[in-house]
């Protein structure tokens, strides 16, 4: 079971990125999705998640409306846009999935 995070870097604020989490060794049609991230000094906290069943997702407060989670079964990876960022986004992104972890990929958004 592997997870790969990818399509970090450094963005203006206001900017967009698209991060992907491709999975191997195991299907993600029949899981739950979940983006976290952590930035640094801070505790990891929940960004948006994406149901197995009937695609309903969440997000977190701070990213709604400005983040989206999808997923593509056929490729299996699950996606993560995020559009009008912050430097408060600064962080590094994971994916999760049945409680495995990918390694983070990380966002800057800075001038």
């Amino acid at each position: 079971v592997q997870l790969v995070e990818s399509g970090g870097g450094l963005v203006q604020p206001g900017g967009s990125l698209r991060l992907s989490c491709a999975a191997s060794g195991f299907t993600l049609d029949y899981y739950a999705i979940h983006w976290f991230r952590q930035a640094p000094g801070k505790e990891r906290e929940g960004v948006s998640c994406i149901s197995s069943t009937d695609g309903s997702t969440y997000y977190a407060d701070s990213v709604k409306g400005r983040f989206t989670i999808s997923r593509d079964n056929a490729k299996n990876t699950v996606y993560l846009h995020m559009n009008s960022l912050k430097p408060e986004d600064t962080a590094v992104y994971y994916c999760n999935v049945a409680g495995s972890w990918g390694q983070g990929t990380q966002v800057t958004v800075s001038s």
